[in-house]
């Protein structure tokens, strides 16, 4: 069984994010960019495992054998994303051209008044999703996130945009703590965006067809929906080069039904229309998929519990 992603060091540390995030904001972006090439060929060099794990997943994504410089392509993407995450969280959207598609499905929901759930992936920056808050400044976008795993990030974030950290949900909290943050959010009408592709050690997974293999997804962020009883939109953050982003709203369900008599079937249809999205954006944007581990082998030799101790466990109960 390969190495579970969460057991592999935070990329770079405080010192490398700290000195990204200083020639950044005082160097200015274009001094910036230029920094990541050679932090790119360092990551090439000296993260093996994540150098392996994008070769394999890129010869799925693109159907055919890749070279060292398509690897170096996907970690410098992933590089150019985490530098503009800077410039997002300190400065908004002006430095950046971002397109919205979808926004009108966005609107409908939130007429609704139930709060809202966007289910998001680790392709692109989820971080564009700030430019919802020049879009609609009134409505609270609440974003779940484990502050444990990424210790750094989540100091630069709180550092960089103070009000933007006071309204992070810490999934590392717990499975009831989260979820009551999660009901009181849309109860008020807000939108809370999580990403619902990849696992954390020993959490339930379910495989489906992704990329031609099954591959294992966690059932949390459906049962969590399932318990919320609020409409469902997907969304995707592309990275498109230089400045340009994408931002995509997908209608997703009005609400997730999970019933009881029928969970497992239920958890099943609901994991392979996401996976089905998900990999209609890998070939849409192949360098944008940043699972950077064996994400078909993850866990593959652990069982799947009873969907109802799941549900307990998520929900509270």
């Amino acid at each position: 069984m390969s190495e579970h992603w969460q057991s592999r060091p935070e990329g770079g540390g405080r010192f490398a994010i700290w000195l990204i995030r200083t020639i950044g904001l005082h160097g200015g972006r274009p001094l910036g960019r230029l920094c990541l090439y050679p932090i790119t060929l360092y990551f090439f060099l000296r993260r093996g495992p994540e150098r392996r794990a994008s070769r394999r997943y890129l010869e799925r994504a693109l159907g055919r054998p890749v070279t060292a410089w398509q690897v170096m392509k996907h970690i410098h993407s992933f590089a150019a994303t985490m530098l503009d995450r800077i410039f997002l969280l300190a400065r908004g959207e002006k430095d950046f051209d971002i397109s919205v598609e979808g926004l009108d499905g966005l609107e409908a929901c939130l007429a609704q008044g139930r709060g809202l759930l966007l289910v998001g992936t680790h392709q692109g920056s989820f971080e564009a999703l700030r430019a919802l808050r020049s879009r609609r400044p009134e409505v609270p976008l609440r974003v779940v996130l484990d502050k444990q795993k990424t210790p750094a990030l989540t100091e630069l974030l709180e550092a960089l945009a103070p009000d933007v950290g006071e309204h992070v949900i810490d999934s590392s909290q717990g499975g009831a703590s989260v979820t009551l943050a999660m009901a009181e959010a849309c109860q008020q009408g807000a939108m809370v965006a999580l990403l619902a592709d990849r696992g954390r050690a020993h959490e339930v997974l379910r495989r489906t067809p992704f990329l031609g293999e099954p591959a294992p997804f966690p059932v949390g962020p459906w049962l969590l929906a399932h318990s919320l009883k609020v409409p469902v939109m997907l969304c995707f953050g592309l990275y498109e080069g230089g400045n340009r982003y994408r931002l995509i709203f997908e209608p997703f369900a009005d609400r997730v039904e999970i019933p009881r008599q029928e969970r497992a079937l239920a958890l099943d249809a609901v994991i392979a229309r996401y996976a089905r999205r998900v990999e209609h954006y890998v070939h849409v944007a192949p360098y944008n998929w940043f699972n950077f581990y064996d994400f078909w082998q993850q866990d593959a030799g652990v069982p799947v519990r009873n969907d109802t101790v799941a549900v307990r466990e998520r929900v509270g109960a």
